[in-house]
């Protein structure tokens, strides 16, 4: 990829004394671009200038210096007017001249638009974004199989596709920008901190929901597009453009390399092509992570409050206490009661002789006893003893390992078994066995968990992402029985569709 090069005099006129100027006088073009007005001459400029809220007072010479620097730096084109009748030689001198934006200056007055707006804005993860592009692709999908489908509706639904790319790209770097600066913000106000952290771990939590579902749905749609031939898509597209030959220069090469760039974007985020985590899933990742850190904030802030003071203001206070204590006897009896720590009276320990200290001794005049360092800590006294066998967890571990292996393959084993390769009726299961009908009920569970479409169709897949199950309704009221060793199960004859991927499709005849 080549560097960004930009001109180096595009963006002089935002800096200097004279910038607000300058700005205002490309504002005022780009006023008069709006209303198909591109050539502007003195007098209209200075119009133009009151209508952006340009209210000071500049005469001829300077507004003509301002415009004549703005043409140095190829912002502006000075042409002279030769179409118009003039009466007299002022006249002519204040008429002759019309000055337009150049496109480096129609350029360069987008970038400063562009900056703002993002300065003002706030991105957003909308789930409603993904799902226009969903149903984009749908529609696009739908045009290319349909012999009927004209090249206009193919640009249009092309370029509201990329129009809704855009935006998700744009609102999705503006909204992890502002969380990341929210990770790193100290709310002084912990009211309005906490507030803000909670409504941002519940907005992230929703869009997460079904986050899995709309990607797989958009991947599927992408196949399905790219079915017809990408090459071709486009050349219907740049059909129905319907591009003017204003230059000279055929537009159409251009035109379809902007187009290839703009779906190797789309693919980036959802189905790379070179093997790479698509960017829609490193969202999720760091929705997850974002979750997680504001959630161990939220419990601090919490605890926070919840505690009257902290360690360092009870320390403190109590430090403050033992000054004020009076003799020896009230300092032990406060350490005491505050730490509940006491002198240690080791009674049951005896000297080596016990017939040269008589029982009847006082403490104070016996000689001293020695006492185990491990008494304090552990309780006891020394004693030498063989050190403990070591356990040989080796044939624990192995045990485990095995036991592990047989229930993921059995896992493996029952997906597979369940994997229709196609819609098949409930029936044709027929016989089961439990591990396996276990996961069954289980499928059928996340499935009429969710809610019907309009055509009465239920979908869910399992947690991992890697099981999907499409259910929909027997036409005929049907009743399904199912046999397994514990039991006969029996309900409606639904039409069942479970894909397991990553294995071979087996194919069930419906019955």
């Amino acid at each position: 990829m080549e560097p960004i090069r930009v001109p180096p005099e595009m963006f002089r006129f935002t800096s200097g004394d004279r910038a607000g100027l300058y700005v205002s006088v490309l504002h005022a073009f780009g006023e008069a671009n709006e209303r198909l007005e591109t050539s502007l001459g003195l007098d209209d400029v200075r119009a133009r200038l009151r209508s952006v809220g340009w209210l000071d007072a500049i005469d001829d010479s300077e507004l003509a210096a301002a415009l004549g620097q703005l043409h140095d730096w190829n912002l502006v084109d000075v042409t002279q007017n030769h179409a118009e009748n003039y009466r007299t030689a002022s006249e002519y001198e204040r008429r002759n001249l019309q000055y337009s934006l150049t496109r480096q200056g129609e350029a360069a007055f987008a970038g400063v638009l562009h900056a703002l707006s993002v300065l003002t804005s706030a991105g957003a993860l909308q789930t409603a974004v993904l799902d226009a592009i969903s149903d984009r692709l749908g529609d696009l999908g739908t045009l290319l199989d349909d012999a009927t489908g004209t090249d206009r509706r193919i640009y249009t639904t092309v370029m509201e596709l990329e129009g809704h790319l855009d935006a998700l790209r744009s609102n999705t770097k503006q909204f992890n920008g502002e969380l990341q600066r929210l990770l790193r913000a100290d709310g002084a106000d912990l009211s309005t901190f906490h507030e803000v952290k909670a409504a941002t771990v519940a907005y992230l939590q929703e869009f997460l929901t079904n986050l899995d579902q709309r990607t797989h749905a958009i991947e599927t749609r992408i196949d399905r597009v790219e079915a017809h031939g990408l090459g071709l898509v486009h050349h219907r597209a740049l059909l129905g453009a319907e591009l003017p030959r204003l230059s000279g220069d055929d537009p159409g090469p251009e035109w379809l390399a902007h187009r290839h760039a703009r779906w190797e974007g789309l693919r980036a985020w959802f189905l790379p092509g070179d093997g790479t985590r698509p960017r829609v899933e490193q969202l999720h990742l760091v929705a997850r992570r974002a979750i997680i850190t504001l959630l161990q904030v939220l419990d601090r802030i919490t605890e926070s409050r919840r505690r009257a003071s902290s360690a360092v203001a009870d320390f403190r206070e109590l430090a403050k206490w033992f000054t004020v204590l009076p003799d020896q006897e009230h300092l032990h009896r406060l350490w005491s009661t505050a730490t509940g720590l006491s002198p240690a009276r080791h009674a049951h320990l005896g000297h080596p002789d016990p017939e040269l200290v008589s029982s009847s001794t006082s403490w104070a005049d016996a000689p001293p006893v020695e006492v185990s360092p491990l008494l304090r800590s552990s309780g006891r006294t020394e004693r030498f003893s063989r050190t403990g066998r070591v356990r040989d967890v080796a044939a624990v571990k192995a045990a485990r390992a095995e036991q592990a292996l047989a229930e993921r393959a059995q896992l493996e084993a029952a997906w597979h078994l369940l994997d229709t390769g196609g819609p098949v009726r409930l029936s044709s299961f027929g016989r089961l066995q439990h591990s396996a009908f276990e996961r069954l009920l289980e499928l059928l569970g996340r499935a009429l968990a969710n809610g019907p479409t309009t055509a009465g169709t239920r979908r869910a897949t399992t947690t991992d992402g890697k099981i999907e199950i499409v259910l929909r309704p027997p036409v005929d009221n049907a009743i399904a029985h199912l046999t397994t060793p514990h039991g006969r199960f029996t309900g409606p004859d639904y039409e069942i569709e479970i894909r397991a991927f990553g294995h071979r499709h087996v194919r069930r005849a419906a019955r």
